[in-house]
């Protein structure tokens, strides 16, 4: 029964060359590639035997072996992976649970990640080569830290196919992902600040030493202890490597048990009860706008993702002034605009979302300037606690209260004047959009230049027209802090002006190119 499981996993394989020739040729490059990278990990791996400092190639393979048993556990969790040998395709073989577990595992060996594993573990074997006893425990370590891995990555793999199998759950997985990779910013940003000749070594070695006592690190760590001479925290750590193995087969026997046992999960459709936000909202066409749109802002994927998402660039530009070495009570008045600026901006395009339903505004009569306000409302909620919490926040991290009312006034302005500017955009210049239904993650090819035009033109809009309440903020900081009290003035002006405007001019720009939109909405359908 194994060798039937192996053999069906190398037909699988085989038939990755049957493919269309650019596929082909992307397998070859990526095979290619990951040739190349296990050269390179095995020559460094063999290096490390004749490096005289033991503690210090011991810390090195147990951080870094703590991250490829993360990745292999993680990376299937949260961006999903396509199960060729799913359990729940052999459920009508009558086969016992056990042997299918252990077929799958297995079979699960053969694949180029776990093949570059297998070698590079071996490889690890030469580094600690240094008696007959730790080479025992390296030969143990090796085959645990393969079926670790493996096991780890079947695991997740089985529950993200479980989990991820709806588009919404492999949108949500998709968002903790990138919000997962942005936190990898501050790591990176320390990572960068370590004086590596100086306080490398000690920092790499205190956070081995933590790993080490973990399951993450436990089984890289065994064989570099017993180097060192430490039998015994080598004999604990290998005991808590294989209790770590011994869990994850008893996870993936249970959940081989459960999955072909188990129909595949499909969406389920919500009940919802009453009119949500248009019992809370009072009668008339602009408050049944904001009402639907805070719907959609709940409901439809296509928003909430880009609110999730909204943190991503500022925590970006934070960690790229923090390596240009600017002064941390200065990058703290970055991200509160920064956020305010896209929350804004996030509108510019809303007409284009409603695709064809559109058209109930035009036949309905709704005027322009209630579909312009109307839609102003879900970032107005948001922003607004965004710019009382981040005012305090920003103003604390700095350090000096006198610049609370200036920080708030400047990211007020900036989101009412993208408010006010999105307003115009969205009726005068709509660019194709995501399809209701569709993925938040997929993008229509006919948005090129021109989308990209309109894209950049009302983000820079509202850059220039801030730019007066900027420069008095600074001036403040800079030169005189009586710039600091004229600021907020300036931003009242300026912003609830370009709001107002923008309301009134996109509400006579919606009124009439009312047959434009219905012509674009059908258009892009």
């Amino acid at each position: 029964m194994v060798a039937q499981f192996l053999g069906l996993k190398l037909r699988i394989m085989g038939n990755a060359f049957r493919r269309t020739p650019w596929q082909v040729f992307g397998l070859v490059i990526g095979l290619l590639y990951g040739g190349f990278i296990t050269v390179i990990v095995v020559g460094s791996l063999v290096a490390a035997r004749l490096v005289p400092d033991v503690a210090a190639t011991h810390s090195v393979l147990v951080v870094i072996g703590a991250v490829v048993l993360a990745g292999f556990a993680l990376l299937p969790l949260l961006f999903g992976v396509d199960d060729t040998l799913d359990p729940r395709e052999f459920a009508l073989f009558g086969i016992p649970n056990r042997v299918l577990a252990t077929g799958l595992l297995l079979a699960g060996l053969l694949g180029i990640p776990s093949l570059v594993l297998v070698i590079c573990a071996g490889a690890t074997v030469v580094t600690w080569s240094q008696n007959a006893g730790t080479v025992l425990i390296a030969l143990i370590s090796a085959v645990v830290v393969v079926l670790t891995c493996v096991l780890a990555s079947r695991v997740t793999t089985a529950i993200a196919h479980s989990m991820l199998s709806t588009r919404r759950s492999r949108e949500a997985g998709g968002v903790i992902g990138i919000l997962l990779l942005v936190l990898i910013g501050p790591v990176l940003l320390l990572l960068v600040t370590v004086d590596w000749g100086r306080d490398g070594l000690g920092a790499l070695g205190g956070a081995a030493g933590w790993l080490a006592w973990t399951p993450l690190g436990a089984m890289w760590s065994a064989p570099g202890a017993a180097a060192e001479g430490d039998w015994g925290a080598a004999v604990l750590q290998l005991i808590i490597a294989l209790a770590t193995l011994g869990l994850l087969w008893l996870a993936w026997t249970a959940l081989v048990a459960h999955v072909v046992a188990s129909p595949e999960r499909e969406q389920r459709s919500k009940a919802y009860h009453g009119l949500g936000w248009f019992d809370r909202l009072p009668g008339g066409p602009t408050a049944a706008i904001a009402a639907r749109s805070m719907t959609y802002w709940g409901r439809d994927a296509r928003y909430w993702v880009s609110i999730v998402l909204l943190p991503v660039i500022p925590v970006a530009v934070v960690v790229a002034l923090a390596l240009a070495g600017l002064p941390w009570h200065f990058i703290a008045l970055v991200p509160l605009p920064l956020v305010c600026l896209f929350l804004g901006w996030s509108i510019h395009n809303d007409l284009a979302y409603d695709s064809t339903a559109i058209w109930l505004h035009v036949v309905s009569g709704t005027r322009g300037m209630a579909d312009r306000a109307g839609r102003m409302f879900p970032p107005v909620v948001v922003g607004i606690p965004v710019l009382v919490v981040g005012s305090i926040a920003t103003t604390v991290v700095f350090g000096d209260w006198a610049v609370l009312p200036s920080v708030a006034a400047l990211s007020g302005a900036i989101l009412v004047i993208g408010l006010g500017l999105s307003s115009i955009s969205s009726a005068l210049f709509p660019y194709p959009a995501t399809k209701p239904g569709d993925s938040a993650f997929t993008q229509p090819q006919t948005s090129g230049a021109s989308a990209a035009l309109v894209q950049s033109l009302s983000f820079f809009a509202i850059l220039i027209l801030a730019s007066p309440v900027l420069v008095f903020l600074v001036l403040g900081l800079t030169v005189n802090a009586f710039w600091l009290a004229i600021a907020p003035v300036v931003a009242v002006l300026i912003g609830f002006a370009t709001l107002f405007f923008g309301i009134w001019l996109g509400g006579r720009v919606f009124d009439r190119r009312g047959p434009e939109i219905m012509a674009f909405a059908n258009r892009n359908d």
